[in-house]
């Protein structure tokens, strides 16, 4: 075990699967001397060898049917889109022939490719460089779509990804890329819970949190906060975005009653919405409130000095919370 900052637990998760698996290769543009912008693939070239961590044309089509082309012939790349609407390029490579290859051949044909895509804001960026496009992958069957909340989940999710005979969506929330914690790793791997599971991140018995990548600490945060208050609130980080894990979520709204989605991207038409149908139809009885959402704003990425205001905040998700019709035993404890 050793403690590394989430960039670090990636970069560690790439050179092992590297040195595990000679048919993995990983590219992108600027991820072999450069190291990549936000520096995960760090050293990799170096010490593989240009032939397998390679730098590519800024050209996100090319890079995706390229990584397609290889998986078809028994390769599993692992291809980076430097920013998250920089891969928009890509999309129709993505949709149309790598989410449909194995299901078009019955099974015939897999496409081992991970896609890593650097998401969220949070950074200081602009538009282009902020963007949240999980709901465009989870909308599209035949992808897997993951995305770590700490350094260790990093570590263990992208390695289940390379090893995945599906075509997998890793989203890496980029503000969290300094965050640091400790990871276990052994070369391969690390034991817990699979691919496609939730984790109850913080065990509580009032509302149920539920986030993802970026938000996961956000989460953890609001609870802290809301325990100041009187309320016991549950968190539980979903990692796997598709499939979703109904399994834990659900059981988790069932104790509570009362559930918040979170999330940084907008929240007409967002992934939240899919969250909320979900808990909904399968705990309505249960449910003591509305299931509610916290977003980003339904408008373009903003500047950089308003994107604090944009983000979900600690006293946003606390406002929902407060908003969800308590009743007078929970009103009475948090009063007292």
């Amino acid at each position: 075990m050793s403690t590394l900052s989430m960039a670090g637990a990636l970069n560690k998760a790439l050179a092992d699967a590297l040195e595990a698996d000679p048919g993995v290769l990983v590219f992108g543009e600027d991820v072999g001397a450069l190291g990549g912008v936000f520096r995960v693939t760090d050293g990799l070239a170096a010490r593989f060898g240009d032939a397998r961590v390679f730098d590519t044309p800024l050209a996100e089509s090319g890079i995706v049917g390229t990584a397609i082309g290889m998986a078809m012939n028994g390769l599993r790349p692992v291809v980076e889109m430097q920013f998250d609407a920089f891969a928009y390029p890509a999309f129709e490579q993505i949709t149309s022939h790598l989410a449909k290859m194995r299901n078009r051949t019955r099974g015939r044909v897999g496409l081992p490719v991970v896609i890593r895509v650097p998401y969220g804001g949070g950074i200081g960026g602009v538009e282009h460089h902020c963007d949240s496009s999980e709901a465009y992958y989870t909308h599209t069957p035949g992808l897997r779509v993951v995305t770590p909340g700490t350094p260790d989940d990093a570590y263990r999710l992208l390695r289940d990804a390379i090893d995945c005979p599906d075509p997998v969506i890793f989203l890496e929330p980029k503000r969290r890329y300094w965050a640091k914690g400790e990871v276990t790793s052994s070369g391969s791997a690390s034991p817990g819970p699979g691919f496609d599971r939730a984790l109850v991140r913080r065990a509580g018995r009032d509302v149920t949190l539920i986030a993802y990548g970026p938000m996961v600490a956000t989460a953890l945060e609001t609870a802290e906060a809301a325990a100041e208050e009187g309320w016991d609130v549950e968190v539980v980080d979903l990692r796997s975005l598709a499939p979703f894990d109904d399994e834990t979520v659900c059981a988790s709204v069932r104790r509570t009653g009362r559930a918040v989605v979170v999330h940084e991207a907008s929240g007409f038409g967002g992934y939240g919405a899919e969250v909320v149908a979900r808990v909904t139809e399968r705990c309505f009885h249960h449910l003591h409130a509305p299931v509610l959402r916290v977003t980003g704003f339904d408008t373009p990425y903003p500047p950089p000095k308003l994107e604090e205001h944009h983000l979900p905040s600690v006293d946003r998700v606390l406002d929902a919370i407060a908003r969800l019709q308590w009743d007078d035993e929970v009103v009475g404890s948090a009063r007292a």
